[in-house]
């Protein structure tokens, strides 16, 4: 049968709770350790959010050592009401005269009044088919298929209304689309080509219940009225005809979007510049990006007096030296700008917490010397002194090199990842140590309850005799 023991039975000795206590003793260096461990993970994690804030600012300084940053143009009419334009690449600085004519137009048909629009059709056949209206030397009216397309058929079933013919017109891709046209007098279908232009002009050929919908110069028929001829836009650019079937000039111009909003008296200019607002914005995300990884620095290398405690990087030597490098590179100089040769000429200034500020009317004025600012960031000296570089050059390549694999912001991260292995190795081992002397103590204390429960075993043996003794006596 199995015996069933408790440590202290035999003794009267609390031996879990003197185990318990012994043990915990020797856990005290494992304890030490994982907090130590703990602190060493909260300095990788951080240095984690410092590898991606550098990250954004190489980022951000890049940007402003690509010439398309500074190379950008912007397009401004001199009257958005009828003339607006958007630059693509290629575009030419310089104005461009605008002076509208005619814009483009799409051919509307109505037809005549209906009930309403679920008046009920006889069956019957609407042919409709895209082309050019014209007219010969003698004024008659001609009209030229569209090259690639078709006649299109739709049928007309006995039964269907107003509603269902303007659905099936709608779906059969025919180059024009219905509406219902509704008002006092009844309902109205109108049919208008899909897309502007003379060659999307087009004829209707109505049969049947739909004969009514028929729409033929040539043939002289005209069941249905036009109230909008096809037509291409017309305009005049830096004094040279242009004719276009749509109201936006993709080619007339290399890398310039002109739209047509109406026609003019006298010509609006487009003006083409460089896109000063791009500029502006890249520097802002250059001097945010900055700005993102100071505070960052500063406020994990710190000590708060008031509270006691203490940054999860505080007292780092690699983070002060990225803290230190970059705020000697932003208060630099550069003779590459000509006469700016420091960022708080064109209004970027640090703070007393090294945060860096931009006054407008300074940045607002160096922008009038686009050359000069174009170099302040992104020279490169000829001589090869890359501490004469432009400042987004520098910062650029100090953070590179910082985030290189070899680098210190990585050096730093290995160093930490290594003191946590070597922490974690010298807790297993700890672990095992534990374990062994909890094993040993509980050995002895056990020997020692036999040994315990065997002289309380003699001692009441002997109780008992000596009390048959007393007896008997």
């Amino acid at each position: 049968m199995a015996t069933i023991s408790s440590a202290g039975i035999g003794s009267g000795l609390d031996v879990e709770s003197l185990v318990a206590k012994l043990v915990a003793v020797e856990r005290t260096p494992i304890t030490q350790i994982a907090k130590r461990t703990d602190g060493l993970k909260t300095e990788l994690s951080t240095y984690g959010k410092v590898q991606s804030a550098l990250s954004s600012l190489r980022d951000a300084a890049a940007k402003l050592t690509r010439p398309d940053t500074w190379g950008g143009t912007q397009a401004t009419s001199s009257d958005s009401s009828a003339v607006t334009a958007t630059v693509g690449a290629g575009a030419a600085v310089g104005n461009v005269s605008v002076q509208v004519n005619q814009l483009a137009t799409a051919q509307t048909l109505a037809s005549t009044t209906y009930a309403s629009s679920t008046s009920t059709l006889t069956a019957g056949t609407l042919t409709i088919q895209l082309g050019t209206h014209s007219t010969d030397v003698d004024g008659n009216p001609t009209f030229t298929a569209k090259a690639g397309s078709t006649a299109v058929n739709i049928d007309v079933a006995d039964g269907d209304t107003l509603n269902t013919l303007r659905d099936r017109i709608n779906a059969a891709s025919a180059g024009v689309t219905a509406s219902i046209v509704n008002d006092s007098t009844g309902a109205r279908l109108v049919l208008r080509s899909t897309d502007t232009g003379e060659s999307n002009g087009f004829v209707a050929s109505g049969s049947g219940g739909v004969s009514n919908l028929s729409y033929d110069p040539v043939n002289g028929v005209a069941a249905m009225v036009q109230t909008l001829p096809a037509a291409n836009a017309r305009a005049i650019l830096n004094g040279i005809d242009i004719s276009s079937e749509s109201n936006t000039l993709k080619s007339a111009i290399d890398g310039l979007n002109i739209t047509l909003l109406k026609t003019t008296t006298f010509p609006p200019v487009i003006s083409i510049g460089q896109d000063k607002d791009a500029i502006k914005k890249a520097i802002a995300e250059f001097t945010a990006a900055y700005n993102a990884v100071n505070a960052l620095l500063r406020d994990q290398t710190k000590y708060d007096a008031g509270s006691k405690t203490a940054g999860a990087l505080q007292g780092d030597s690699t983070a002060i030296g990225l803290q230190a490098s970059l705020r000697s590179i932003a208060g630099g100089t550069t003779s590459l700008g000509g006469s700016i040769n420091r960022l708080t000429q064109i209004g970027i200034e640090p703070g007393s917490d090294g945060n860096l500020t931009t006054s407008d009317t300074k940045l607002n004025t160096a922008m009038g010397d686009l050359d000069s600012l174009k170099k302040l960031f992104m020279g490169l000296d000829s001589g090869g002194n890359s501490s004469n570089d432009g400042f987004a050059q520098r910062i650029r390549s100090y953070v590179d090199g910082a985030l290189s694999s070899n680098g210190r912001v990585a050096a730093r991260q290995a160093g930490i990842q290594k003191q946590i292995s070597s922490n974690d190795k010298r807790t297993a081992s700890l672990e095992d140590h534990v374990a062994q002397t909890e094993a040993r103590i509980r050995a002895q204390y056990n020997a020692l309850d036999v040994q315990m429960s065997k002289l309380n075993g003699l001692s009441n043996y002997v109780t008992t005799q000596l009390a048959q003794l007393n007896k008997s006596g």
